[in-house]
């Protein structure tokens, strides 16, 4: 039999899956969720440790805790991070600054980020993996009102996610991704251990807060030999969603698989 700290973790799981709790939202208080379940704080804590340990909610010092993801957000439209998606699988992702500079805002950088051309804005370049494996290059260009928090972050913080949330309670809460296929250049094929012209996964992406502020846009690419993309379409449904080779592999999918608009029609 389950432990009650077990029981209200999965319970509240259900919650947010539901979206009960919203990306962004406030969960109640350690003292409303405890009399609501009939238990002590102290296994309220545990729950929601539990929670926090998975990567669907945060906290910061002194504030209620805050929904970051569902379980469901392997699926782009739930905006999980990289990190948090790794963790989901049991896997451990790493990150790894390569480049980080400030440039002039590019009329591109302008439109993307709701700022004016010129400001200075953050440009990073940083590569992340699996269990130390490289699978995915970011290069991202951060809003000017971001960029000094995200410059503070150490070089090799498994998720800036995370961080930003821990250090400045921004919530990555919105997203819209574009996704093609690129031939790695040299300096691709270099970071992410392929050969030149090995056929790479783009998304291209705006990341906004709850509110609608942009705060990042990047271009992002993979190894299509180690993630690949899938949509799942339904009547109330059109879920693009990240997995791993081995994941497709377990479900009879090539390594590469990347299902369009009118592909895996499951329902």
């Amino acid at each position: 039999m389950a432990a009650r700290h077990e029981e209200i973790a999965d319970e509240l799981r259900g919650a947010i899956d539901r979206e009960e709790y919203t990306v962004g939202s406030l969960l109640p208080t350690e003292t409303e969720l405890a009399s609501r379940y009939g238990v002590s704080r102290g296994t309220v804590r545990q729950a929601l440790a539990a929670l926090t340990g998975e990567g669907l909610i945060g906290s910061r010092q002194g504030a209620r805790r805050v929904v970051l993801a569902s379980r469901r957000s392997q699926s782009f439209a739930e905006l999980r991070s990289f990190a948090q998606w790794a963790r989901a699988m049991g896997r451990e992702a790493t990150g790894r600054v390569v480049a980080q500079e400030y440039r002039p805002a590019t009329r591109e950088d302008a439109v993307r980020l709701h700022l004016r051309e010129g400001r200075p804005v953050l440009h990073v370049l940083r590569v992340r993996g699996l269990d130390g494996e490289p699978v995915l290059l970011e290069r991202t260009v951060y809003a000017d009102w971001i960029s000094p928090a995200v410059e503070a972050i150490e070089p090799e913080c498994p998720s800036v996610t995370q961080r930003l949330f821990d250090d400045t309670g921004v919530v990555f809460a919105y997203g819209e991704h574009v996704i093609d296929a690129v031939a790695a250049g040299a300096r691709d094929a270099e970071l992410l251990g392929v050969r030149r012209t090995s056929p790479l996964l783009r998304v291209r992406r705006v990341t906004t807060t709850r509110e609608g502020r942009p705060v990042e846009w990047s271009d992002d690419r993979y190894r299509s030999d180690a993630v690949s993309f899938s949509v799942h379409n339904s009547m109330g449904n059109n879920a693009l969603a990240r997995t791993t080779a081995d994941q497709d592999r377990g479900a009879g999918r090539g390594p590469a698989a990347a299902a369009g608009p009118g592909e895996g029609q499951n329902g």
